[in-house]
């Protein structure tokens, strides 16, 4: 079976317990929900968390998570993320523009391990498959090159900017199937 995937969005972390702010489903907005049915650039539920991660979205600079139905529960819980997250839903209502705004937005920046990825001259979106959670577990999942860096950025504050800040380094990762 085909695992499926959800982007969670976190607070910050309090008492060792999550909580979970906001969750989106990629068919909501015309995508697949396996990992590798939506995690494109340019695609259309990748440019929406691209917009609510820049510098004029409303989660800039927020934990992130990708989370798959199969992942393991969380800590003294039954359920997942995924499943945790059904109230959460979240529906941003992007400005016409948001196309043109996100291409400005080239740098993925990840605040808690003080690294980047460069998003030019890619296909597959590095954000999805750095913050996935349940990697592995499922068909439509990825198995491919760099394949051991995938979920390495998880629940990590995340944003999408213009510039890189001073004194982070580059994560050099290439995904291809």
């Amino acid at each position: 079976m085909g695992q499926y995937y959800k982007v969670i969005i976190l607070a910050e972390k309090t008492d060792k317990k999550e909580f979970i702010r906001a969750s989106l489903e990629p068919y909501a907005f015309g995508n697949g929900q396996k990992l590798t049915e939506h995690a494109y650039i340019n695609g259309n539920f990748m440019n929406v968390i691209e917009y609510i991660l820049c510098p004029l979205g409303m989660f800039y600079k927020s934990r992130i998570v990708w989370a798959g139905d199969y992942a393991e529960n969380e800590p003294n819980l039954y359920q997942n993320l995924f499943n945790l997250s059904e109230n959460k839903l979240y529906y941003p209502v992007l400005p016409e523009s948001h196309n043109m705004i996100i291409k400005k937005y080239r740098y993925i920046i990840n605040h808690t391990k003080k690294q980047y990825v460069d998003k030019k001259d890619k296909i597959i979106h590095p954000l999805a498959l750095l913050t996935s959670e349940g990697n592995g577990a499922g068909g439509g999942d990825y198995f491919g090159s760099n394949e051991i860096l995938v979920g390495s950025w998880a629940r990590d504050v995340i944003s999408i900017d213009e510039e890189i800040p001073e004194n982070y380094t580059e994560l050099i990762c290439e995904f291809t199937e």
